[in-house]
């Protein structure tokens, strides 16, 4: 069997952090995942997904993203019931994160928590995906930890750039 989901979306609101009676850490959340494809206006949809995580990563997920923030995620999507104040059963679908990915430098997070107005909560205006020259992922896409390697929101500097040096490749240097 097997029960794997993998979201790459916008958070809707900051994590709601909680603490259980034997004090563990649970966090949930609502990440917005645009569909890939637009409706009949053109303009595209969006799922909005319930998510929770748990102990450590929950702190640690709910320190680092607000509301608006770029995350990808891993877990497994997970249903349970309760019955309600009103004696009603309630059914509750959600995906349990056992993985997150923190995908925008910090920023860009702090530049988008400023900007909201777009097409669901949190979300900046325009085409609802904040990009850098066509890079989703902040300023440095090879960079794991999204920062940039010159320390300011500026593309990483060419190392090949203005050093007077020519680069000579033969035939016989190439793989093909």
């Amino acid at each position: 069997m097997l029960n794997r989901a993998v979201l790459t979306g916008r958070l809707t609101r900051d994590v709601d952090l909680r603490y259980t009676q034997n004090g563990t850490a649970v966090g949930s959340f609502t990440l917005a995942v645009d569909r890939s494809f637009t409706n009949q206006q053109g303009e595209r949809e969006a799922d909005f997904i319930n998510c929770v995580i748990w102990r450590k990563s929950a702190e640690n997920f709910a320190n680092f993203v607000h509301k608006g923030s770029l995350v990808g995620i891993d877990g497994r999507i997970q249903t349970r019931n309760y019955e309600n104040q009103q004696g009603q059963r309630v059914y509750v679908t959600e995906v349990v994160v056992d993985n997150f990915a923190l995908l925008q430098s910090r920023s860009d997070r702090d530049n988008n928590s400023n900007n909201n107005g777009g097409g669901y909560p949190g979300m900046p205006s325009g085409n609802n995906a904040p990009t850098n020259n066509g890079n989703p992922f902040g300023n440095n896409a090879n960079n794991n930890n999204g920062n940039s390697s010159t320390g300011n929101n500026a593309a990483p500097a060419d190392p090949f750039a203005n050093t007077g040096d020519s680069i000579d490749i033969s035939d016989d240097d190439l793989p093909f």
